[in-house]
């Protein structure tokens, strides 16, 4: 398995963490990746503003990964929220993809509608396979409660992302428990994070993250888990913030889930990243070693 690697801007300048453990979990289970540095911003910037240039950039990385034969694969879900919808209006209409079309071939690109565009969290899934990854786990998350965070571009527009069952998706729940991990039932699982109205309301968008955070806890999650560097950013960046200026107790730390499966696979701590997750989360660590204790125990 080979992949053309998507950062996107936010990951390279943001979450360095996200790439480095998602590279880690990668290489030990035997996906390729291929980085190519003449990929720009996915368009998801500007998708509101200038529509035909939202659709420029996203047709520009697909003819990129196309013409190396390579399937595309996201760690953000904007990212891949982006791509996919490009590639849905390009195959639907033919107007905008002669337009494009004649764009691109000024650089020799053309886009052909032959690749796919997945997600991490697709790839582990369906295309490595959670007994594959359950043979590399080493160690168990015994006890361990997880809130997973799906995000709202995996899932809308269901009908182009195809990412899993808008209502009721089960990937994430499942890539977790793969870890030994419980992986929480929630109410406002499928809410937004909040990231899309931080820096135009500031106040609302602490508003949903601090929903979100007392709904976890209140179903007992011990961790947020997420795929996507915006809610990420979200509940750690702007969760430490909350707890700085508002009352009341809203710690919940969030995890990404390559940290978290990098952990169970025996991968250290320092290539993971986890000092730079705001956030605290070396107690995670302490249910390893329960974990282990009760595997000598059953042994013994």
């Amino acid at each position: 398995m080979k992949y053309a690697l998507f950062l996107g801007c936010q990951i390279p300048a943001h979450l360095n963490q996200y790439e480095t453990s998602a590279r880690a979990i990668l290489e030990r289970l035997g996906v390729g990746l291929v980085d190519n540095r003449q990929f720009n911003c996915c368009g998801y910037p500007v998708r509101n503003l200038d529509f035909r240039t939202f659709v420029l950039f996203s047709a520009r990385n697909l003819a990129l990964a196309s013409r190396e034969k390579l399937n595309i694969m996201s760690l953000c879900k904007c990212c891949y929220g982006s791509l996919k919808k490009a590639d849905h209006l390009l195959k639907e209409d033919t107007s905008l993809l002669e337009e494009t079309n004649s764009i691109l071939q000024k650089e020799k690109l053309t886009y052909d509608g032959s690749i796919e565009v997945k997600h991490l969290l697709s790839v582990l899934y369906h295309d490595v396979g959670i007994e594959s990854i359950k043979e590399q786990v080493e160690r168990t998350f015994a006890g361990l409660k997880i809130a997973t965070q799906y995000g709202c571009h995996a899932l809308r527009p269901s009908q182009i992302v195809q990412f899993d069952d808008p209502v009721s998706p089960s990937i994430f729940d499942q890539l977790v428990e793969a870890t030994g991990a419980e992986s929480i039932d929630w109410p406002t699982q499928l809410e937004c994070c909040g990231a899309p109205l931080w820096g135009v309301n500031d106040e609302l968008s602490m508003d949903l993250t601090q929903r979100k955070l007392t709904d976890g806890k209140l179903h007992g999650a011990d961790y947020l888990c997420t795929a996507c560097p915006y809610c990420q950013l979200q509940f750690d960046t702007v969760q430490e913030k909350i707890s700085s200026e508002r009352s009341g107790e809203h710690h919940l730390p969030a995890i990404l889930y390559p940290q978290l499966l990098g952990l169970s696979m025996g991968i250290d701590a320092e290539t993971l990243g986890l000092k730079l997750n705001q956030l605290p989360i070396d107690g995670i660590q302490n249910y390893l070693a329960v974990s282990e204790k009760v595997q000598e125990a059953v042994k013994a």
